[in-house]
């Protein structure tokens, strides 16, 4: 897919996620893999919602630097090392939903397991809801080398797919498409709102 239609392909995923208030108040950044190189990333402080290919700075992926200037989204960092770790990774998608950042902060334990779910079949590779799934939960850190730091050794040990959470930040997560990446991340919201749901149920 050539430059053009990766960026217009992800602004319309932008304006989906801002319409369903997934990235409220300029929150959540989004990127997209332009080569190993390369990658153009949503700058700091825009509304995710009325986004266009304008908005998205191009930066190098080894070093974090964008040669424009301009202020690139202040998790560049992370979306950085998902395509190093990750070479198939072609999109990357960071949001803060409700139920994402609410259960990071309930679940006490380094990650959250999903399992007994359907829809757990929406994510590349899962084909029955009798398997568990663990989602990876990391400390948020303002220091986001820190964090990436703890992520990449993290994942040296436990494998790491379609997402992380961050505790009462947030989820991030991939796919080899911008079109994976969005339903990885649709998905994995909709579990996460089950598994809220589950969870008050069982408390009453």
């Amino acid at each position: 897919m050539t430059q053009h239609l990766q960026l217009a392909a992800l602004v319309e995923a932008c304006h989906w996620i801002g319409a369903k208030g997934w990235a409220p108040a300029t929150g959540g950044n989004m990127s997209v893999r332009e080569d190993a190189h390369w990658c153009w990333l949503s700058e700091s402080g825009k509304d995710k919602g009325s986004l266009t290919t304008a908005d998205f700075l191009q930066v190098e992926i080894a070093t974090n630097k964008a040669p424009s200037g301009r202020k690139p989204s202040a998790e560049t960092g992370l979306h950085t090392l998902i395509y190093r770790l990750f070479p198939d990774a072609a999109a990357v998608l960071h949001v803060h939903t409700v139920n994402a950042t609410v259960l990071s902060r309930v679940e006490k334990s380094g990650e959250l397991r999903l399992s007994g779910y359907e829809m757990q079949k929406s994510l590349s590779g899962q084909t029955t809801h009798l398997d568990t799934l663990p989602i990876a939960l990391f400390d948020n850190d303002q220091d986001i080398d820190a964090l990436a730091g703890r992520i990449e050794a993290y994942s040296r040990e436990n494998p790491l797919r379609y997402g992380f959470l961050l505790r009462g930040h947030g989820l991030t997560c991939w796919g080899r498409s911008v079109e994976e990446a969005k339903r990885h991340l649709e998905g994995l919201e909709f579990l996460f709102e089950c598994e809220m749901q589950r969870r008050l149920l069982e408390r009453r």
